[in-house]
């Protein structure tokens, strides 16, 4: 595999650095969505118990405790509740979007290296046959054995770059539907939230 990697040439070196700014990337994004994700439906439970309980303040309190971009929806829409419902349903938007931004943090990179590591690739294809007809033309012979150089070379940049590209798209595939899960958690958790509020508001007229 080394050898391989160094009869590539030049071009082997930034297309591997990609790969390793591509693992970096991935791991971190992969750290973050993994602590994001919550049990959404016993947690909208969990929530609804404490207003039950102990009203918005409670709520505010748990949601306050529990990491993940559901949560920290919950809370904003909770630090506005005094205000009323359309405040709290702005509010949740709100943080919706922030939420959104957080968790598609760094996938254009991800995206920038799955174009450029062909594109290098394929740039590395082009340098390696100048290379071959540059041989050619000093041998002034065209046998096979002047030429193979520069054709490995040309071919290895290719397929490495195009390796690199569809192990970062994997990983890009995989964050893009863990981020679409989430945002679908988050969108109908707010719903349920605030027809909880909507609850609890009905409730307090009532009594009074």
């Amino acid at each position: 595999m080394v050898k391989l990697f160094l009869d590539g040439g030049p071009f082997m070196y930034p297309i591997l650095g990609l790969l390793i700014v591509g693992f970096a990337f991935s791991f971190e994004r992969m750290w973050t969505l993994t602590r994001a994700s919550v049990n959404t439906r016993k947690f909208i439970l969990k929530i609804r118990q404490a207003i039950t309980d102990g009203g918005p303040d409670a709520a505010a309190e748990v949601c306050a405790n529990t990491r993940g971009p559901v949560a920290a929806v919950f809370h904003a829409g909770l630090m506005r509740v005094d205000r009323g419902l359309e405040h709290v349903e702005k509010a949740i938007m709100t943080a919706g979007t922030i939420e959104m931004a957080f968790l598609e943090k760094n996938l254009v990179w991800l995206s920038t290296i799955i174009a450029l590591a062909p594109m290098l690739g394929f740039t590395g294809t082009v340098a390696g046959m100048i290379n071959a007809f540059e041989d050619i033309a000093k041998a002034n012979d065209i046998s096979p054995a002047i030429v193979a150089g520069g054709i490995s070379e040309a071919l290895l940049t290719t397929l490495f770059g195009l390796i690199v590209a569809m192990i970062v798209q994997v990983f890009n595939n995989y964050f893009l539907t863990r981020i679409d899960k989430l945002i679908i958690d988050m969108e109908e958790g707010s719903i349920e939230f605030i027809d909880a509020l909507e609850g609890l508001e009905k409730s307090q007229k009532q009594a009074s």
